[in-house]
């Protein structure tokens, strides 16, 4: 690894760089994910900052929440039978149902993926 270095008056300062980091929103569960890790890990939180891989990560425990979140809502609401029919029927219905099937997956999702 050669180091290069740039004279500013009379003293040599190496040229230095961090890598690229990932941009983007991290959302929500990112963040949740982020607090997690630095109130309880926070060895694992330093590393990571350390290696410039914490942004990435929170990157994709948001991608993988919200996709988790999606199938399980879909499969509690098959389970339990909320159809469009329900939908067509008695629409305030449905939407407690479908509210309810989602406050679920996204409880789920937490414990198993964002605080793990």
């Amino acid at each position: 690894m050669d180091i290069t270095y740039t004279k500013h008056g009379d003293y040599y300062y190496p040229d230095l760089a961090l890598p690229t980091q990932p941009t983007g929103d991290i959302g929500r569960f990112g963040r949740m994910r982020k607090k997690y890790l630095k109130e309880h890990q926070p060895d694992t939180f330093a590393l990571m900052l350390m290696e410039n891989t914490l942004m990435e990560h929170l990157l994709d425990i948001d991608r993988e929440a919200n996709e988790q979140i999606e199938l399980v809502t879909f499969q509690l609401a098959q389970a339990e039978g909320v159809t469009e029919k329900l939908k067509a029927r008695d629409q305030l219905e449905w939407i407690r149902a479908m509210n309810s099937c989602r406050m679920r997956a996204e409880e789920q999702v937490i414990r198993e993926i964002v605080l793990s």
